[in-house]
């Protein structure tokens, strides 16, 4: 039986009295793709930070490839470099150009050097339609073509692992298509993704696995053709039919 790519035990954060995550057990194979669905609060930002160690988990285990990444002992820069995340707010630094935006980390943190990394970031700003964008600065691209940047800037490390946090959410609803078709490349290439969405058409179109978070637990997982039309937990067809309702599945 293979190693899961990532696999969380038990896995327990609490903010001061406030308990985000209960107890979650999650496995994602290498190259699956797993849309994490809730309600806002449900917990889904929250284990994306614990999974890339920008928050300390209380109790629980991570492992990454069958090792423990949250042992003690262990150095989380060392553990990031092995993943990119995407944030729904884009992060990129206003005063350099694309290029130096996708860049800095390859060449800073993973030792690159100039050439290599901007032969890396060329060949994805082409890839993903971005190709004449290299020279521009942030405030002059739209939404999408940021977020599309900032998706970039995570590939440029060669990560084994992408996480995703709502990044449509900050975009107009025109140019959130783009970049969900960005994320479609990316499974079509086989990249292992962990994706919190509001956008449960996508979840359904591209997710292997479909986990519905309610209060810091996952309630209820498994492929999305079984959680979009037969949901097993009352809680999640209560929130299916709200998200029906309201036009957006």
């Amino acid at each position: 039986m293979s190693v899961p790519k990532l696999e969380l035990r038990n896995v327990q954060k609490a903010f001061e009295a406030k308990v985000v995550l209960h107890d979650v057990d999650l496995k994602v194979g290498h190259h699956d793709v797993v849309c994490l669905i809730g309600a806002s609060g449900s917990g889904k930002s929250t284990l994306l930070k614990c999974v890339n160690l920008l928050f300390p988990i209380d109790d629980g285990q991570i492992f990454l490839d069958g090792k423990d990444i949250t042992a003690p002992g262990m150095n989380p820069n060392e553990v990031r470099q092995r993943m990119g995340i995407v944030f729904q707010a884009f992060n990129l630094f206003p005063h350099m150009s694309v290029l130096d935006n996708i860049t800095l980390s390859p060449r800073k943190v993973h030792g690159l050097n100039r050439a290599a990394a901007e032969d890396r970031a060329r060949e994805l700003l082409d890839r993903f339609g971005l190709g004449d964008k290299v020279t521009e600065y942030p405030d002059r691209l739209s939404g999408g073509q940021q977020q599309r940047v900032a998706i970039i800037r995570s590939l440029a490390i060669d990560p084994e692992l992408v996480l995703l946090d709502e990044v449509t959410s900050a975009l107009d609803p025109e140019l959130i298509a783009e970049v969900l078709n960005v994320i479609r490349d990316l499974k079509e290439v086989g990249m292992t993704m962990v994706i919190a969405t509001h956008e449960m058409g996508f979840a359904r179109d591209v997710a292997d696995r479909v986990c519905f978070l309610d209060d810091g637990v996952i309630l209820e997982q498994g492929p999305p053709d079984q959680i979009f039309r037969n949901p097993g937990e009352a809680r999640t067809q209560q929130f299916l039919q709200r998200i029906i309702e309201a036009g957006r599945l």
